[in-house]
């Protein structure tokens, strides 16, 4: 059976991150993984989340299974975190289990829309994270695109993204970035999350809302006001979150998969569904970063502390691309990069070619996808300099 296997190639982004701890450069700059650092280069463990893990060594009375839905206390905190006090939680229309990290959620939802709708499209951003196309593929859905992001003048290309949402068919679904847009850090305003809103309630397609970033933005109920708006705005919606980058539990592995339907009724369906669908998957979630979560949630000592760490991390990466745009002006880069200091999250495009990408990793131990996509997070005042100075040259 294996002897007919096939080397595939590796993930572009896992792949850059491998090439980058084999590089001996002592200069060397890693602006491709998606994971926030701080100043030195370190992901750090929250206060917070070590304050959580102790309590959770101390009080923790067993380690069976909590059921395929997770931890309860969990899901409820996070749904009021994801929707705050919106209506959909007083009508008890919403649903929630716990999963495997946001990819997690993603999969879920992809089989619960198989499963509701075989043979069924959804429709993501162009471009979009690098993992979306797989994950809904794997999960048997059909993949389609809409356009999102000018490229020419780096900037959201709403006029089109409008147009192409129009013509969706009635019953597709399509996936929406809640904020922090992987890759291009280019959100929606308000006004433009109006408008999608109506359309997704005048054509009749599924929003399928990824919320990877809440918190990382602007904060954490700016960063939701999308989501809370098109729930307000349509009787059905699918919502996939994550909790590894705004709690910095990347490798817990835990995220969470809501489904809002038009009835209590029709929401514990959607449970019923929901837990079949993990049932075959996993079978049951994991439990310690839920139990992180849900600690910090619980107590707001906690939840105090967490919304302070949570605002270093978004005021570091914020203050990262303003000195990113400052610097390349000061080592005479002379091309406009003020573009970068007006999107949200961790991540942007250069704008650069692929052979300036290859250039930068080749010369000066610079490592970015090939798209031109850059992780802020990987910038500090260290090596800003070297970095402007590095890009003015292949410039």
């Amino acid at each position: 059976m294996f002897t007919q296997l096939k080397q595939l190639p590796a993930d572009p982004i896992l792949g850059l991150s491998v090439k980058f701890k084999a590089d001996s450069n002592a200069n060397k700059i890693d602006l491709g993984a998606g994971i926030y650092k701080d100043e030195t280069g370190h992901t750090p463990v929250l206060a917070c989340v070590k304050a959580a893990e102790q309590f959770r060594v101390d009080k923790e009375p067993s380690k069976a299974y909590l059921g395929s839905a997770g931890s309860a206390v969990f899901n409820e905190k996070m749904t009021a975190l994801i929707l705050g006090e919106h209506k959909v939680i007083a009508e008890n229309r919403i649903r929630t289990v716990s999963t495997p990290g946001g990819t997690g959620a993603l999969r879920v939802a992809g089989e619960f829309i198989k499963t509701c709708t075989p043979g069924a499209t959804i429709w993501v951003s162009n471009p979009t994270w690098a993992n979306h196309q797989g994950v809904f593929t794997a999960a048997g859905l059909n993949v389609k695109t809409y356009p999102y992001y000018d490229y020419e003048n780096n900037c959201l290309d709403f006029e089109g993204m409008l147009a192409a949402l129009k013509q969706v068919p009635k019953g597709d679904a399509v996936l929406l970035h809640a904020c922090c847009h992987n890759p291009s850090g280019m959100d929606l305003s308000k006004e433009q999350w109006q408008q999608v809103a109506d359309v997704a309630k005048q054509v009749g397609f599924m929003p399928v809302v990824d919320m990877a970033y809440q918190g990382f933005g602007q904060d954490l109920d700016a960063d939701a006001y999308g989501l809370r708006l098109m729930a307000d705005t349509v009787e059905q919606m699918i919502i996939c979150s994550s909790c590894s980058k705004n709690f910095g539990l990347y490798r817990e592995r835990i995220g969470a998969c809501s489904v809002i339907g038009q009835s209590a009724i029709s929401a514990d369906i959607i449970s019923s569904v929901l837990l079949s669908v993990v049932r075959v998957l996993y079978s049951m979630p994991p439990a310690h970063g839920a139990a992180i979560v849900e600690t910090i949630l619980s107590s707001t000592e906690l939840t105090n502390q967490w919304h302070g760490e949570l605002k270093e991390m978004r005021d570091r990466i914020n203050g990262m691309r303003q000195l990113l745009v400052d610097k390349l002006a000061s080592n005479g880069v002379t091309r406009d990069f003020s573009f970068i200091t007006s999107q949200n999250g961790m991540f942007s495009f250069l704008g650069i070619d692929k052979a300036q990408v290859q250039q930068l990793q080749d010369k000066y131990s610079i490592y970015i996808v090939g798209s031109s996509r850059i992780s802020l997070a990987g910038i500090s005042s260290d090596n800003v300099d070297y970095l402007t100075k590095s890009i003015a040259k292949i410039l």
